[in-house]
């Protein structure tokens, strides 16, 4: 239900863009700050990944333009959208790039305020919540914990450029000295991962995957390293999905069954 009145566009000398973090996709959980930026927009870019209920806070008047960019599926050109936003803000619209998870977290936010701010513009930055946060505590699983993990690693199962590639055995050994991972786009490249990783980190160290996080077709299956493939392809777990890897999930499996319609598979 909206509540909150249309907020007036704040005094600005330049023309400005707002990159807004819409979160993972259940639309509840989008900030106040970020409601009251789309309620002003006048023109939304709205990626793929947009929960459907978050556009339900744009005014009826606001041009929406989706510029989906999801891995292996034909996707709109960076430069495209960034051209469209620096056009549209200095025409005298209220542009809100709309961003699935947070824009500063695999959300390409900062190569868009550069070129943005290149050009001359203000840009304002609206946090929201990361996919791979909302994953874990959706299973009722922290990143962190005194006797599991000293910290969390966030990292993208895509490096930039066709010749890129992660160091996952480097990644496996920071892991092994108590850090949680979160692995964001990972699942089709899930073998070379779970290769990397187990350089350093035992088979029967737990993960879970989880698709969809926050959302009503949420799907999520827990198992261990060493069964990670053939965990995805018996649950038919697909993109998007986070895969969480560590000890803070040592005690998940014997709670499955309190779990609400889980996906259970059985650990290699």
């Amino acid at each position: 239900m909206n509540v909150l009145p249309d907020t007036p566009a704040p005094v600005s000398h330049r023309p400005t863009v707002t990159l807004v973090g819409a979160g993972p996709g259940d639309p509840e959980l989008l900030t106040v700050k970020a409601i009251k930026a789309i309620r002003r927009a006048t023109v939304l870019l709205v990626d793929d990944l947009v929960g459907e209920g978050v556009l339900r806070y744009a005014r009826r008047s606001a041009r929406i333009v989706y510029v989906g960019k999801r891995g292996g599926c034909a996707s709109t050109p960076q430069a495209f959208i960034e051209r469209l936003m620096q056009s549209e803000a200095q025409k005298g619209e209220q542009v809100v790039r709309l961003k699935g998870g947070d824009p500063f977290v695999f959300g390409r936010g900062g190569e868009e305020r550069e070129h943005l701010r290149a050009a001359g513009l203000e840009v304002d930055v609206i946090n929201g919540i990361t996919s791979g946060l909302a994953a874990a505590t959706s299973l009722g699983v922290p990143l962190t914990h005194r006797d599991h993990a000293h910290g969390v690693i966030f990292v993208t199962g895509h490096a930039k450029g066709a010749d890129a590639q992660l160091d996952w055995a480097q990644l496996s050994a920071t892991a092994a000295q108590g850090f949680t991972l979160v692995i964001y786009m990972g699942v089709s490249q899930a073998g070379q991962l779970q290769a990397g990783l187990l350089s350093a980190l035992p088979p029967h160290t737990p993960l879970a995957v989880v698709q969809h996080a926050s959302l009503p077709a949420q799907r999520h299956a827990v198992g261990t390293l060493g069964g990670l493939t053939h965990l995805i392809e018996s649950e038919g777990l697909g993109s998007p999905a986070i895969i969480v890897v560590g000890d803070v999930l040592r005690g998940l499996a014997a709670a499955q069954g309190q779990q609400p319609q889980p996906l259970n598979a059985a650990a290699a």
